[in-house]
Parts: structure tokens; C-alpha cells; sequence
């Protein structure tokens, strides 16, 4: 059985995401949140609080047992893009795109 935690709209460039969510796929529970309390960078953060997330949703609406969950599949999709702009010389404009993510991770039973 599946269990999928996500969460929505985080100000991060997917593309920053995704880069911490190839690693996860394969790994248990603690051992994906061991290994993003040592990634050096700051949106590990919210990788780890939404496998923890999932973990919840898991043990308590599902009765599963954690230690027997696998990160089956992790994946960033592209949220909602803020378009702000810089004034330039001549009285021209740059644009600046504040990107945002939606972060989904799904467990799985480790012999499923």
C-alpha cells in the first residue's frame, strides 16, 4: 500500500529540489532523514519535514509500521511563479521570476 505526504507552494526553485530528491528513492525512513540532515543546503529542511509527514500519515491513518517503510518515489513539480521586476538603465525592465515547488514523496512497504 501507498501512503503519499506533499507539500505545496514552498518558495524553491524545483530544479534546487530535485537535486536532493534523486538521492531518496530506494532509502527507509531514517535513513533518507539522516542523510538530509547533512546535505548542505537550506531546503533539505523541508524534504525532511515532509517525509516525516508521509511517515504520519502512514503509521497513524494506515496502521504501518515505519521501520518496514521505503521511499518509493519522490518528485518536485513546478508551482506557481511570482513575476516581479527590476528597474534597469534607460528606463527599461528586467524580469525576476520567484519560482516555487510542490514536493510529493510516497512510501511503500519494504517487501511490497
Amino acid at each position: 500500500m501507498e501512503v503519499r505526504a506533499s507539500a505545496r507552494d514552498l518558495t524553491v526553485s524545483p530544479r534546487k529540489v530535485r537535486l536532493i530528491l534523486e538521492r531518496l528513492p530506494g532509502l527507509s525512513v531514517d535513513q533518507a532523514l539522516s542523510l538530509l540532515r547533512y546535505v548542505q543546503s537550506p531546503h533539505a529542511r523541508s524534504v525532511s519535514k515532509v517525509v516525516l509527514s508521509a511517515a504520519s500519515n502512514a503509521e497513524n491513518n494506515f496502521d504501518m509500521d515505519v521501520d518496514e517503510l521505503v521511499i518509493k518515489r519522490a518528485y518536485a513539480d513546478e508551482g506557481r511563479t511570482m513575476k516581479r521586476f527590476r528597474p534597469r538603465s534607460r528606463g527599461r525592465v528586467s524580469p525576476i521570476l520567484k519560482r516555487s515547488a510542490h514536493i510529493t514523496i510516497i512510501l511503500d512497504e519494504r517487501g511490497a
